[in-house]
């Protein structure tokens, strides 16, 4: 009950805070905006604690928790820069964590941008790549309680450092993306060499379009919307399949390089109606290294949970027509359905993840209520590690923008 009280106080503090952060004037076409984004709440497991982690875990924590600017200059040019603070998690999406990392504080975003025009904008620095639309919906935007746990990328799972062009054509219907990345840095276990990752995407808007950097997880039934998009991502010579290395650890040989590939196509479907607003959303990922893992002593970034995989998710919502008390009430389900190389120590693993909630608008996305229970199901339960057993999850969280 304590736990519930606490979250009860922080969204009437956070409703009091609502644009407690007008943007302010520097100079005549200048302008700087301050802004506050978090997600707390609560998360419960039915795994992770005791002597042989069998038992339930609770625990209450940020999942995000931001401090950011928005500046211009003028019409065309302005700035972005985001930090983000994180106590230590204990539930992870495939497990529960007791280790001690500490806390983290780092610049999630810092990127230039320039506006030639609507068909032609330029971003430079640290940003989104553009693979899939999963990783572009705005976290604090979502439909369901967040975003897939296993659409993100290997080595640079969400964000990465290089250049995006970007635009819209055709009257917004159409709409492009192509950045420059880093990519897998040439560190640790050794890369062929330092070659840049390339991403391309490109999407058809047929009813109301989508037209920013990112997408909506949702329109709360203020658009209507359906969207076709694909995406595909490239970075040569990324890997070694086969690393010979001595009784010390060292390597003496490595051959056999792969390349990396990866693609996904997606479709949104949002339909507000005198009876509510229905919404849809489908996408299929494929991330290759030309079967790498079946190598000898391979780059343990190319399996696990964001490594080599294939797989969908589906998810759909309903939005009731009417106010419930001071807000809109929104219940939503999602299903992924995903092969992987190898997760813990069983290779092509199949896992099914399945998950039903609500959204509680209060303010629309700058302050909501949002409850999920989920359920996770391995096709081969690992019969050592606990982490990678079938477990059920609870969580509750309050989101705050400011």
């Amino acid at each position: 009950m304590k736990r519930f009280i606490v979250i009860f106080i922080i969204m009437l503090f956070a409703a009091g805070l609502a644009n407690a952060f007008p943007p302010f004037k520097i100079d005549d076409g200048k302008w700087l905006k301050i802004f506050y984004n978090g997600q707390f709440g609560y998360t419960y497991r039915d795994m992770g604690s005791g002597p042989d982690q069998s038992e339930d875990t609770n625990e209450l924590n940020f999942r995000r928790n931001r401090l950011g600017f928005i500046g211009t200059y003028n019409s065309n040019l302005s700035f972005y820069f985001q930090t983000e603070y994180i106590e230590d998690p204990i539930t992870e999406p495939l497990g529960v964590d007791y280790s001690n990392e500490g806390r983290e504080f780092y610049v999630l975003d810092a990127q230039i941008r320039y506006k030639f025009n609507d068909a032609l904008k330029l971003r430079v620095g640290k940003m989104k790549h553009n693979l899939t639309r999963e990783n572009l919906e705005g976290c604090f935007e979502p439909l369901t309680l967040d975003r897939s746990h296993f659409v993100y990328t290997p080595f640079k799972t969400s964000r990465d450092k290089g250049v995006a062009v970007w635009g819209n054509l055709l009257n917004k219907k159409v709409g492009y993306k192509f950045d420059v990345m880093e990519g897998k840095k040439a560190e640790g276990t050794p890369s062929p060499s330092s070659n840049l990752r390339m991403t391309g995407r490109l999407h058809l808007s047929l009813l109301d379009p989508e037209s920013g950097y990112g997408y909506n997880g949702t329109y709360l039934g203020k658009k209507t919307v359906l969207t076709i998009g694909a995406g595909y991502q490239y970075e040569p010579e990324a890997v070694y399949a086969d690393l010979q290395r001595d009784a010390n650890g060292n390597i003496i040989s490595a051959s056999d390089i792969k390349d990396y590939t990866a693609y996904s196509v997606d479709l949104f479907y949002e339909q507000p109606t005198s009876a509510g607003t229905f919404t849809f959303s489908t996408a299929y990922l494929d991330v290759s290294f030309d079967d790498a893992y079946k190598g000898t002593n391979t780059d343990p970034g190319i399996t696990g949970l964001n490594g080599e995989k294939n797989g969908y998710y589906l998810k759909g919502a309903y939005m009731l027509p009417m106010d419930v008390g001071p807000g809109k009430l929104q219940f939503f389900a999602r299903h992924d359905a995903f092969t992987f190389a190898k997760l813990g120590d069983v290779y092509d693993q199949d896992i099914g993840w399945t998950a039903g909630g609500f959204n509680y608008y209060i303010h629309g996305q700058d302050l909501k209520i949002s409850g999920q229970y989920s359920q996770m199901d391995y096709d081969k339960e690992s019969e050592t590690d606990p982490n990678y057993q079938d477990f059920d999850t609870f969580k509750l969280f309050i989101q705050v923008r400011i």
